[in-house]
């Protein structure tokens, strides 16, 4: 089609990004209307923008407190299963054991599973296994971190490991010819070439902890509660707030197109790399 009527393409191409992008475009138009005008007759071009409801999100403290929560969560969570499924994937792609696949197969378990299937497990886990005196890991940073991790390190594991099967074994036998140690030949000689699959993976399990609801919902009350659950609280008996709720998923967008605009160049790559080996 590309060839032969390329106008089609275009045209192809053009509806597919209108029907992306014009729920977004719509989310917007609600933010930036008075209450009184959604109910109104819809008008998709803007004419007068009604800027209170973001300055009203910006103003409110408990907000931006979650704002913070949520970036220190997902940037955490993101971190940690990134390093370790890189070592792991290392570990189990460099040193022959039995029951490589399965041990893959079984880490994959965890993403087959509902979410709400381990609401219960963890919320023990959290208040009574792994109590120290009055401390317990509900409603903290750390203990979303590592609710994540049971869903995303999986995760980061299978994405990894192509990327790591692909870089040939022969650079490291090369590096310990030279008298490098293990640790160098990870940090020097694997996570270079690594790089492009590490971004990949990064970026998605950063999304993965920012968008997740139902854990955050169940696990947190104020201290560690994010900002995709506070939208919850502007559903209340006497209305919805809808251009609030729209202002605040707008706000939502912005930190995950900074970070795709930092790593868009490594995406492509880290997808395709390792697909092909010789």
């Amino acid at each position: 089609m590309r060839k032969n009527r390329p106008w089609l393409y275009v045209l192809f191409w053009i509806l597919i990004s209108f029907l992306t992008l014009f729920p977004i475009y719509w989310l917007f138009v609600i933010s930036v209307k008075p209450a009184v005008d959604l109910f109104s007759t819809p008008d998709i071009l803007l004419k007068n923008i009604y800027w209170q409801n973001y300055i009203d999100v910006l103003n409110d403290r408990t907000l931006r407190g979650y704002m913070v929560n949520s970036l220190v969560i997902s940037s955490g969570n993101a971190l940690l299963c990134t390093t370790l499924g890189f070592l792991a994937c290392y570990a189990l792609s460099r040193f022959d054991m039995g029951g490589k696949e399965s041990i893959f197969f079984w880490t994959i378990t965890n993403r087959m599973a509902p979410p709400a299937v381990f609401l219960l497990p963890l919320f023990l886990l959290m208040t009574q296994v792994y109590k120290v005196g009055d401390f317990t890991l509900l409603d903290t940073r750390i203990g979303m971190i590592l609710v994540y991790c049971t869903f995303n390190l999986p995760f980061a594991i299978w994405t990894l490991r192509p990327t790591v099967d692909g870089i040939p074994k022969e650079l490291d036998e090369a590096a310990y010819v030279d008298g490098a140690s293990a640790w160098k030949v990870i940090t020097e000689v694997v996570f270079p070439l690594a790089r492009p699959g590490l971004a990949v993976t990064l970026i998605l399990t950063w999304v993965f902890a920012w968008n997740e609801y139902l854990l955050a919902a169940t696990l947190t009350n104020f201290n560690a509660r994010t900002l995709t659950t506070g939208l919850s609280e502007y559903v209340t008996t006497t209305g919805t707030e809808w251009g609030i709720m729209a202002a605040i998923s707008v706000f939502t967008l912005i930190p995950a197109l900074i970070v795709f605009g930092m790593v868009q160049k490594h995406i492509v790559a880290g997808l395709t790399f390792g697909a092909v080996k010789g």
